[in-house]
């Protein structure tokens, strides 16, 4: 495995729009060479851990948290987790969404041979542009296009912020919302 510098750092999960998110504090993210989406591999509180971070549209990055990894790490909102991360060049297949694989399945050979030869980080950057959008007929659309650019000459998506945070649900503009953390009571 291709690795970067190791990064260690502690940080706060915290609750926005009910999913929980770690923020990677601001000299642990200097260290990453991007300010776009990053691969990592290493440990969250002792624990095996392979992701990409999110970019948060504010030069830094985040990551979600869901319930299975929270439960197997054995905290919650408002507790600190030990990070442990470096970058690494082979990144994770990305989960496709149920409409987007429903389209490529029903492409030409051409495009689902394309899907299959492009870097998973390429297929990463398709998805986030896909999933950037909260309207349902400009998803459409985007999936018309990403099946139509497959069968040309693209490999991935062009005319794309990369340094946005494109969850549609935690942000605004291309910015993360502003996470809370919970204070224990």
């Amino acid at each position: 495995m291709t690795t970067i510098e190791s990064i260690q750092f502690e940080a706060d999960l915290l609750m926005l729009k009910g999913r929980a998110i770690l923020r990677l504090p601001e000299e642990a993210t200097a260290k990453l060479p991007s300010r776009g989406q990053v691969a990592v591999h290493g440990t969250i509180n002792g624990h095996e851990l392979r992701t990409v971070l999110e970019p948060d549209g504010y030069g830094g990055h985040w990551m979600q948290v869901d319930s299975v990894l929270q439960k197997v790490l054995g905290i919650s909102a408002g507790d600190k987790a030990t990070l442990e991360l470096a970058v690494t060049k082979e990144w994770p297949e990305p989960e496709v969404p149920e409409d987007f694989a429903q389209a490529l399945s029903m492409a030409p050979q051409r495009v689902r041979e394309k899907w299959n030869d492009i870097t998973p980080m390429a297929r990463w950057e398709w998805i986030r542009w896909v999933n950037e959008t909260r309207n349902p007929d400009t998803r459409a659309v985007r999936i018309e296009k990403t099946v139509s650019k497959l069968n040309g000459e693209h490999r991935r998506p062009c005319c794309f912020n990369l340094a946005a945070c494109t969850d549609p649900v935690l942000s605004k503009s291309g910015k993360l919302m502003d996470a809370a953390p919970v204070i224990p009571g």
